[in-house]
């Protein structure tokens, strides 16, 4: 019996060693390929892959017949038009962004991704190419015209936007003032507004550019009030693996190839008329 004892240990010694060898092996990998770079690759095959939330308009959505459209859409089609590469759009779960580039699902996050210093401790950024910021949304009804009146009513945010994070980072312009200083999470805006508007919720932190293109679409847009607040404006850019260094500079260059060429000023005026771009 004490001779199996001692066998049986000694498997299960193995086992462990073997499980942290290979949890070790696949840390790894995933580091070693968040440093390569991966531009030759992507290049040979014709095909980059870009992640999204395809419920962001007007950024990256879909229509009625389940095509997919939107600001991004056309501009991360125009950029790599320039280098002969084809996209391949995958729709990802938003708050898994940075975990799904770092695994190698998708190569780029290109959806109204806004950058900040908690994002690039794990992920590298474009240059900034269009202005952005968190306003509340409300209901006219609710009577909610200053972020003082959201006080102790539930406010929404989607889960893994810039919006929540700038909440929680900056918890006394609004945050503390809210039920239960917390807000209901969200897996898309679409979800989000639906509450809005049956009443579950009586705000919504979100991103300018997609409410003012989602209420001005809405019949009842004269339903809504917009108020801005003090958090701190932001800046879109794409996001991408800290290793790919060609993949930055080839986007910055598109980018101001297509500024340069009139390509940008089209499509920025297409989706959001004189919202500023700022590249």
């Amino acid at each position: 019996m004490r001779k199996r004892l001692i066998s049986l240990g000694l498997i299960f010694v193995m086992l462990m060693g073997l499980t942290t060898t290979l949890s070790g092996c696949g840390q790894n990998v995933t580091q070693k390929a968040d440093t390569q770079d991966t531009w030759s690759k992507i290049k040979k095959r014709g095909t980059v892959v870009v992640g999204l939330d395809d419920s962001f308009v007007p950024m990256g959505f879909r229509e009625k017949s389940g095509k997919l459209v939107g600001y991004d859409i056309d501009l991360a089609r125009a950029v790599f038009k320039l280098y002969g590469i084809k996209i391949s759009f995958q729709t990802i779960d938003w708050s898994m962004n940075a975990t799904e580039l770092r695994n190698g699902t998708i190569d780029l996050i290109w959806n109204g991704y806004t950058k900040n210093p908690q994002r690039a401790k794990v992920v590298a950024f474009s240059k900034p190419y269009l202005k952005n910021q968190q306003i509340l949304v409300s209901l006219k009804k609710n009577k909610i015209n200053s972020f003082d009146d959201m006080t102790g009513k539930t406010l929404g945010a989607q889960s893994g936007s810039s919006g929540y994070q700038s909440l929680i980072d900056n918890p006394k312009i609004l945050k503390n003032k809210i039920a239960k200083k917390t807000p209901v999470q969200y897996d898309t805006f679409t979800n989000a507004f639906l509450d809005l508007n049956a009443g579950r919720i009586q705000g919504l932190l979100i991103d300018s550019v997609y409410a003012n293109y989602y209420i001005k679409h809405e019949s009842n847009s004269s339903d809504y009030t917009e108020t801005v607040g003090n958090f701190p404006s932001e800046d879109f850019a794409v996001g991408m693996r800290k290793g790919d260094k060609t993949m930055k500079r080839k986007i910055d260059k598109g980018i101001q190839t297509l500024k340069a060429n009139g390509t940008l000023d089209k499509i920025n005026k297409k989706w959001f008329g004189d919202q500023k771009v700022i590249n």
